[in-house]
């Protein structure tokens, strides 16, 4: 009997990178299939709050406020070292001031929130668009300052925009603990079995595409928004890594970090710890 999971990532290099293999039929899934959406990070956090999807990438940022829908997968997402977000703003700003600049933040439960947050936790001028489109606000002066992820790391200075503070580094500076950016999370309601086969499934996915890099397939090109090969090497080498393999101690040590963070952000809030799929 054939099972259907809805399987949600986005479009961006090392997410398409990553399920490749699974999603266009070069493992054997059994009698497993998946119904795929790609969208961009922030919807996909929507979605995880709503509980729309079996399977999904997601923010960190939103990982607390859904885990009591959701079991965190050890393989598939984003976390490493120098992999952060970065503020920036036009080359006449010196620094960010948060008591009367505005700020574009690419979603309010994304990761990159909660890293901007704990850099400045009195800013309150902000504005959610989504990723792709904060370079363009910031250069135009519809804001201060901004919140940039993904490609928007190789591409800001060509845009005219200069770093204001790598939020990435300020995390390990202050934690000490690598980046959680983005994870895979599995539906709690699913069958345990089930979840465990995903989960070795997105592993072995993510240990065919690195086995064949430095290969960029027609799949991860055709979703990279305009982004040259070499543009998608290094949003690859940045940030899919022996993390995006398996978790491993060090990894989920990052995201207990970023639990602890987010309560200390949020007071009063109700912080899930039991976050990961059980062996």
């Amino acid at each position: 009997m054939t099972t259907t999971l809805t399987l949600g990532f986005s479009p961006c290099p090392n997410d398409t990178f990553i399920f490749d293999a699974l999603v266009n039929g070069r493992l054997d899934t059994g009698d497993l299939r998946f119904d795929v959406v790609l969208e961009d990070v922030q919807t996909l956090n929507e979605w995880a709050l709503e509980g729309r999807l079996d399977v999904s990438k997601i923010s960190y940022g939103v990982l607390p406020a859904v885990a009591r829908t959701y079991a965190l997968l050890s393989s598939g997402g984003a976390l490493g070292q120098g992999v952060g977000p970065l503020l920036v703003a036009r080359p006449a700003v010196q620094e960010f001031r948060p008591e009367t600049m505005t700020v574009a933040i690419p979603g309010r439960q994304t990761t990159a929130h909660l890293l901007f947050s704990l850099a400045y936790p009195g800013a309150t001028r902000k504005q959610f668009v989504i990723f792709s489109e904060i370079e363009a606000a910031v250069a135009r002066g519809d804001v201060d300052a901004g919140v940039i992820i993904h490609e928007g790391r190789f591409t800001y200075q060509r845009k005219g925009l200069a770093k204001l503070l790598d939020l990435g580094e300020h995390w390990e500076r202050r934690t000490g603990a690598p980046i959680p950016l983005g994870g895979i999370v599995a539906r709690r309601t699913l069958a345990p079995e089930l979840a465990r086969q995903v989960e070795a499934l997105v592993r072995k996915s993510a240990e065919h595409a690195l086995g064949a890099y430095p290969l960029i397939t027609d799949y991860v090109k055709r979703h990279a928004q305009e982004m040259d090969e070499a543009v998608m090497r290094q949003h690859v080498d940045l940030y899919v890594n022996d993390f995006s393999v398996s978790l491993g101690e060090r990894g989920r040590h990052a995201v207990e970090t970023l639990l602890d963070v987010y309560a200390r952000l949020n007071p009063g809030a109700a912080v899930e710890r039991d976050v990961f799929l059980r062996a």
